[in-house]
């Protein structure tokens, strides 16, 4: 029972970091308006935002290998309530992309550092499980900066909204400090700075780990670009609806995200050489459904774009599955860094997705419009299909370099 209390306190630190992050998904309409900045510009606070948090990966996951999850889990939680306390008094643009600089850097060190506790603490077989359910529970962050955000936005304004953010933090950080530990045997050293290092390269260097990259990359950037900024407008916006009913389509995505992270993870475990498989199949659905919206002639029904959220809530339940080959093919005392190394990949994607999708709505958008057309988003969306295309080639590309390097595993085992 221990191991679950462990992993449930590292869990809520998670969430309450999704929560952080998230935040700004729902007030990007307010946010415009508080900083009067353009869509572009309103892109930068995300993009801010996942820069860092893509940047630090690698170096947070050398710093979990040598100083553990506590202390990491403590350092992120602190830097994100200072980043929503900025955020909350923020009333120009610099300021507002420094608050969410530092929620960037805390988020970064908050999931890698809860997957670190799975793996020390639970048995192999457990871990795709539980790295599901890690990553989809973690998401009642994004649930509750969905509907609740929105109603405290609007019935007590921009600063208190951030401030309740900022305490929720806190809290978090207290329980990590008074409730977890590292690893079961707290004597048990961490690896010197020469095998940490050693242990990064080879990690980057096993084509397992450059498959969970490019699987993280594929299937992680449409449900978390949707949720973190740009599917709120749209659907507003763009489509239509009601503020009410587009807050409740995002809710769905998190909640169809928790229904099928253990599934997933339970066919991880039962068929582990059928992962890429699953994973070119949730690139095929999520290209398919935005094909349906986007060629739709005029505003989508309700239950088209209903259907376009069931799909996209296969994103986070795929994107886990990168951190499944990230511990296939890597040893706990790295698995840090193995980690850190896939879990830039959806957050490059998204950068890159969010700045095409704000630029290419500045271009369409004419001076003194409201804001952007329908067909402005069209076009702006469309811009995924060139990273399906991509992550999908190199998903198969390095699932042939895989079995290859697991034949020569095996041959070179079988001649000594």
């Amino acid at each position: 029972m221990r191991r679950y209390l462990m992993w449930s306190v590292g869990l809520l630190a998670y969430i309450v970091a999704v929560f952080h992050r998230s935040s700004l998904g729902v007030a990007g309409v307010e946010a415009a308006d508080r900083l009067g900045v353009g869509t572009a510009l309103l892109s930068m606070l995300s993009v801010a935002q996942l820069a860092v948090y893509a940047g630090m990966q690698i170096p947070v996951g050398v710093l979990l290998d040598r100083f553990g999850s506590r202390r990491l889990l403590v350092a992120g939680g602190t830097l994100m309530l200072a980043g929503q306390l900025v955020f909350a008094f923020a009333g120009d643009v610099g300021t507002a992309i420094a608050a969410r600089v530092l929620i960037g850097i805390g988020d970064a060190m908050t999931f890698i550092s809860v997957l670190r506790i799975v793996a020390l603490w639970f048995p192999p077989r457990k871990n795709p499980l539980m790295v599901q359910l890690t990553g989809m529970v973690g998401q009642l962050g994004a649930l509750s900066s969905a509907v609740p955000l929105v109603l405290l936005l609007r019935h007590t304004g921009w600063t208190a909204t951030f401030l309740a953010a900022a305490g929720l933090g806190a809290v978090s950080v207290l329980l990590v400090v008074l409730t977890l530990r590292d690893r079961p045997d707290p004597d048990e050293e961490p690896a010197p700075a020469a095998k940490r290092e050693l242990g990064l390269r080879h990690s980057w260097s096993h084509p397992g780990t450059r498959l969970g990259l490019w699987t993280h990359f594929v299937t992680g950037f449409p449900g978390g670009v949707f949720a973190l900024l740009w599917g709120y407008p749209f659907l507003t916006q763009g489509e239509g609806l009601a503020p009410d009913t587009a807050a409740l389509l995002l809710s769905l995505l998190t909640v169809g995200g928790i229904v099928l992270g253990p599934l997933v993870g339970h066919f991880c475990g039962r068929l582990p050489y059928h992962r890429s498989t699953l994973v070119l199949a949730i690139v095929g659905a999520s290209a398919a459904a935005w094909t349906v919206v986007l060629l739709w002639p005029g505003r989508a029904p309700l239950w088209v774009l209903t259907a376009l959220i069931v799909v996209l809530t296969t994103s986070g339940p795929g994107s886990m599955i990168g951190f499944d080959y990230a511990r296939s093919f890597n040893p706990a005392t790295r698995i840090g860094g193995a980690t850190g190394i896939v879990n830039v990949g959806s957050f490059v994607a998204s950068i890159v997705l969010i700045v095409a999708i704000g630029v290419l709505l500045d271009v369409q958008t004419p001076p003194g419009a409201e804001h952007p057309s329908l067909g402005a988003f069209r076009w702006a969306f469309a811009v995924q299909y060139l990273l399906w295309a991509l992550g999908a080639v190199q998903v198969y590309r390095y699932r042939r370099n895989t079995r290859r390097h697991l034949v020569a595993e095996d041959l070179a085992l079988t001649a000594a």
